[in-house]
């Protein structure tokens, strides 16, 4: 698979505290990549850097597609919206083409089409502050997809998890995956084990594994927690062990 994104020996953080040190990382087309780690251990950092929102301290980022940077979509944490703000759903969708060269009715159309998928066809002339996490959820995913991403970045999607769109919600993300690489950032480890093709662990430094097969030992070690498995379906949950 050809490379994406590739970044090298970064180091990134805020007010001259480092929180993301010595970081290589390469992102190939198709890929559905996990990035898993404590709270505080740069996961957020590392999205800002790729999204072009934090510049490194040090190191580089190498886009290999060009305009990549505007081909990136972006679902944030649902629970980072405003939703006093005055905006309808349609708005929001539809500011995902905001770089497209398109006219108002052939935007329009996508936003139709894009929302007739997420199931939130019936509420584009709603304020944003009507909506359900479920309902805003799916309008979130629906402007990060909308001008058909080469990256789809998702940061925590499960938030406010809508139960009944879950199934639909990561049936349409291997959808995605056919064409567009995915980066799924969540504290849930049993979610991305189930879901993705490789895992990344970030705790100031970042560790790759290939593969979805992890060891208690490898978790215990980069996560710098001890976890217990306990076996549940075909995937087991991973429970952090009382520790100081």
């Amino acid at each position: 698979m050809e490379k994406l994104i590739q970044i090298n020996n970064v180091s990134a953080g805020y007010d001259g505290k480092t929180v993301i040190c010595h970081v290589d990382l390469t992102i190939f087309e198709r890929d559905f990549l996990g990035i898993i780690g404590p709270n505080g251990g740069g996961k957020t950092t590392l999205l800002k850097v790729i999204l072009g929102l934090l510049k490194p301290v040090s190191g580089e980022i190498t886009f290999y597609s060009s305009g990549m940077d505007k081909k990136i979509g972006y679902m944030p944490q649902t629970n980072q919206i405003d939703k006093k703000f005055p905006i309808l759903v349609s708005e929001i969708i539809l500011s995902g083409l905001m770089s497209e060269k398109l006219n108002k009715q052939e935007k329009m159309q996508k936003a139709i089409d894009i929302s007739r998928k997420m199931g939130v066809e019936n509420i584009l002339s709603k304020p944003i502050g009507s909506l359900s996490g479920g309902q805003l959820q799916r309008v979130l995913l629906a402007r990060a997809v909308i001008n058909n991403p080469l990256l789809l970045i998702l940061d925590e999607p499960n938030t406010y998890v809508d139960k009944h769109f879950e199934h639909h919600f990561y049936e349409y993300l291997q959808e995605i995956n056919n064409e567009t690489a995915i980066i799924l950032v969540s504290h849930d480890i049993g979610t991305v084990v189930s879901k993705v093709k490789n895992i990344a662990c970030i705790n100031e430094t970042l560790h790759y594994h290939p593969g979805t097969a992890i060891e208690t030992e490898w978790l215990e070690e980069h996560f710098a927690c001890p976890f217990d498995l306990i076996g549940h379906g075909a995937i087991p949950h991973r429970v952090l062990k009382e520790h100081v």
